[in-house]
């Protein structure tokens, strides 16, 4: 009998898509089948892979209504604003991917030499596995996607069981701007499956995003092979409100940073450290304006905080609040202006603490939900110090109205990437990486392209 996965969305608990999980004969076809066009799709000319992943790129976008309030079913994120992950994010980063790729695909010319024609190469992997997650579905798989095929790789996707319809819609939409078959395939696996293949000698390359204890599984599971791997994983993003701040523009930005999604993304705002000066002014506004949030069914245009993805993340984040309050924290927003949700629901209410400490798992273990610890600090140093006191570095955010002060700051921050006055947003012209336990190597920009392709040296004598 073969095995099905079920999704269950958190909007209701009802059963959403239903997939029957690949057999071991199908991920072996799968991955022959990858191989076998990658000989192909390696000779195909860079412009012809970036027509085709233009055309991909232009059917999802045509289709992203209808995408959209799938999504919504399979992982909660409110109507409002589900759309725009494939009109905007993921549009801007593929489109910028391919503007920059017959640049930096290009063969590497070096200084002349009497006699000799010397140049770099750069060639594609092979078969690329991307391990994609369900917070950000489309904007986390094209990271890895669209340079990938760019570059000359055949991809196999394994997306997050909670939005599988997701990887579905990248092949149709592959097939409709005809690529040809094999080039890019997807696969329901078992935890299992994913293990055995990335051992298989077919993959070349692992793209992994989610959880640190999945990178370090991914890890182990390719130890034994001389394979790259990808690495995107969790963070704990610090802020730091500084005195000389544009305080309403802080103050919306950070609430949003922390809330989008319902805290769901690895590059949200958790902690914030605020200078003393401004304090009691930003938690007042912050206050308020979280107050404004609206919570209930996502797909109703006028909600702005869905469920999270499920109950028991809920009760994880309920959890990190309570020990929190135990060991002296302040909650400053009232459950009940958010009605009567059941407690065994992913339906969760934002959060905003204060009297939190270094101590309180809330201020150092990632939460990934709707609550954000607010700290007082006295000076820059005192907040670098707390900023950099964590197993994480993926983004921190500087909020002052200073640009030389930001930059030494930034300086000192043991991070993927610093902001200033902005946050929880990737530019795809720059790379997107992490340090830590946030992660290895990097996607976008680039940069990018190096991590899916190797350098191949040519030294032609020609004269003998």
């Amino acid at each position: 009998m073969p095995q099905i996965q079920q999704t269950i969305s958190p909007i209701d608990g009802s059963v959403y898509v239903e997939r029957e999980l690949a057999s071991a004969e199908a991920i072996e076809q799968t991955l022959k089948q990858a191989v076998d066009a990658q000989h192909h799709w390696r000779q195909v000319p860079i412009a012809e892979r970036i027509d085709i992943c233009a055309k991909m790129v232009d059917y999802l976008v045509r289709n992203a209504d209808s995408y959209a309030e799938q999504l919504t079913w399979q992982m909660g994120r409110p109507i409002k604003y589900t759309p725009f992950e494939i009109t905007g994010g993921f549009k801007e980063r593929a489109d910028y991917m391919m503007s920059i790729a017959q640049a930096n695909l290009a063969d590497i010319q070096v200084e002349p030499a009497d006699g000799f024609q010397r140049f770099i190469r750069r060639e594609p992997l092979g078969v690329v596995l991307v391990l994609a997650p369900w917070n950000y579905p489309y904007l986390t798989a094209v990271n890895s996607i669209i340079p990938a095929i760019l570059s000359g790789n055949c991809v196999i996707l394994k997306h997050s069981d909670q939005t599988p319809l997701v990887s579905e819609h990248f092949a149709e939409a592959f097939e409709n701007a005809g690529l040809p078959q094999g080039v890019f395939q997807y696969l329901h696996m078992t935890h299992d499956d994913i293990a055995q293949v990335v051992q298989d000698d077919c993959i070349n390359f692992v793209a992994f995003t989610g959880s640190v204890g999945g990178g370090h599984a991914v890890q182990q599971a390719v130890s034994q092979r001389f394979v790259g791997t990808g690495m995107e994983l969790g963070g704990k993003d610090p802020a730091y409100v500084r005195a000389d701040v544009d305080l309403e523009h802080a103050i919306a930005n950070v609430v949003d940073g922390a809330f989008f999604n319902s805290g769901q993304s690895c590059c949200a705002i958790e902690r914030v450290y605020v200078h003393r000066d401004v304090y009691d002014n930003f938690v007042d506004g912050a206050v308020e304006l979280v107050k404004q949030y609206r919570l209930g069914n996502p797909l109703e245009s006028e909600t702005t905080l869905g469920p999270l993805v499920r109950t028991r993340a809920a009760e994880f984040v309920k959890g990190q609040i309570q020990q929190a309050v135990e060991q002296g924290a302040r909650t400053l927003i009232d459950p009940s202006l958010f009605g009567d949700m059941a407690s065994n629901s992913p339906y969760l209410a934002p959060q905003l603490l204060t009297h939190v400490t270094h101590d309180m798992a809330i201020m150092r273990n990632e939460t990934f939900g709707p609550v954000v610890g607010i700290m007082p600090v006295d000076s820059d140093d005192e907040a670098i110090r707390l900023m950099n006191d964590s197993h994480y570095g993926l983004t921190a955010s500087i909020w002052t109205t200073n640009l030389d002060e930001a930059m030494q700051i930034g300086d000192q921050i043991e991070t993927g990437t610093v902001f200033m006055n902005r946050c929880d947003y990737l530019d795809p012209a720059l790379a997107w990486t992490g340090i830590k336990d946030s992660g290895r190597g990097c996607t976008l920009s680039s940069l990018g392209f190096e991590y899916l392709t190797r350098p191949k040296s040519f030294h032609l004598r020609l004269n003998t």
